[in-house]
């Protein structure tokens, strides 16, 4: 199985939780995530993938040292090749909650709190990572 390698990104502005209404090969509810070009770092990823999706700058990036995969429920046309992805996650704090979509990929996004936003999250994988940081960051 091929994995697509990217990030995962929590993305947190004081007490509030940035979630992702997603349209591209699936409806629902995420995080901030995205893949690794060839010869970027992952740190270099979350920066670049939280500008192009969000138009917002971390002020903070912790590392939660925590890796996960996943196999795709179906053959995605943008990524052939691929049965899934890998990703690596990131507790992000930033200043703004103004946020620019890149239409592209989402259509909306919500600034909740916490238990909010975990509930509304479409995958239980990407909760499990929002709790991670939500403990870290209430540690």
């Amino acid at each position: 199985m091929r994995y697509r390698k990217s990030v995962f990104m929590v993305v947190k502005n004081k007490d509030k939780y940035l979630v992702m209404k997603r349209k591209k090969d699936w409806i629902g509810w995420e995080g901030v995530k995205g893949g690794i070009e060839k010869n970027e770092s992952k740190i270099q990823a979350v920066k670049r993938e939280l500008k192009e999706e969000t138009g917002l700058k971390p002020i903070k990036i912790i590392d939660m040292k925590i890796s996960k995969k996943f196999k795709y429920p179906k053959n995605f046309k943008g990524w052939p090749g691929y049965n899934g992805m890998s990703w690596h996650l990131y507790a992000v704090q930033v200043n703004s909650k103004k946020v620019k979509i890149d239409n592209y990929e989402h259509s909306g996004y919500k600034w909740l709190e916490f238990e909010k936003a975990h509930k509304l999250l479409t995958y239980s994988l990407q909760k499990q990572a929002f709790r991670l940081v939500n403990d870290r960051f209430n540690k």
